[in-house]
């Protein structure tokens, strides 16, 4: 399995899920919020109305980890305890993507993606 970077990738975001939903926990977040805002980033995919690469640009950008780390940083900076369950909620959404294999979208067919066509764990050729 170590040989095979989608399984490990897939598993990588459901410990990724695991770890946001654990400190969403202990952040003391509202169940509510965060079955309210789950599927949130999905949104992202409006960017499709404008094409298949600004579409891939725009849900990647609401896909990216890097974004809910940075605003998980910057509420622990700041204390500011909704910017980081805001966070921990995002990087569960991704960590769940990830688990069931929704990978960043790829320029040209919303079903490629880094994780290969969606739900299949590896890539089309056509």
């Amino acid at each position: 399995m170590l040989t095979r970077p989608v399984p490990l990738l897939r598993l990588e975001g459901l410990a990724l899920l695991a770890f946001a939903v654990t400190a969403y926990a202990v952040l003391g977040g509202s169940w509510w919020l965060f079955a309210a805002l789950l599927f949130a980033p999905d949104l992202s995919m409006l960017g499709y109305t404008r094409g298949p690469r600004p579409g891939a640009a725009i849900y990647n950008l609401g896909h990216w980890t890097l974004l809910p780390i940075t605003l998980g940083l910057l509420g622990f900076a700041l204390g500011h305890a909704l910017m980081m369950q805001l966070a921990a909620i995002w990087l569960a959404h991704i960590g769940l993507d990830r688990a069931v294999g929704y990978g960043l979208k790829l320029p040209d067919d919303f079903s490629r993606t880094h994780l290969g066509a969606i739900g299949r764990g590896r890539r089309r050729t056509s």
